[in-house]
């Protein structure tokens, strides 16, 4: 079964944010991530949620989505985003 991550992320320090975005992608290709979303214009069907920013990654397994959160790539990544975003990020099992 596939794994994804799901984030919603609040971007507080766009300029900043860039550094973290180079970082991601390195540990995106790193883990062999397949991006689905990321960024793009969001609608709401239902309810009342606002995403900012919405990313969604595949990956080969769950374990695998799981995995990613603490790779050195992305340990990096989440280094330089301090300060400039509040990320909310989930693995998920897919289908």
């Amino acid at each position: 079964m596939s794994g994804y991550i799901i984030a919603h992320v609040q971007v507080t320090n766009p300029t900043q944010y860039e550094e973290y975005k180079k970082w991601s992608t390195a540990a995106m290709k790193t883990a062999g991530a397949e991006v689905c979303v990321r960024g793009g214009q969001v609608h709401v069907l239902e309810g009342d949620w606002a995403p900012e920013r919405i990313v969604i990654l595949k990956f080969p397994s769950f374990e695998a989505a799981k995995a990613f959160h603490e790779l050195p790539e992305y340990l990096k990544a989440r280094e330089a985003r301090e300060g400039a975003a509040i990320m909310r990020m989930v693995a998920i099992e897919g289908v």
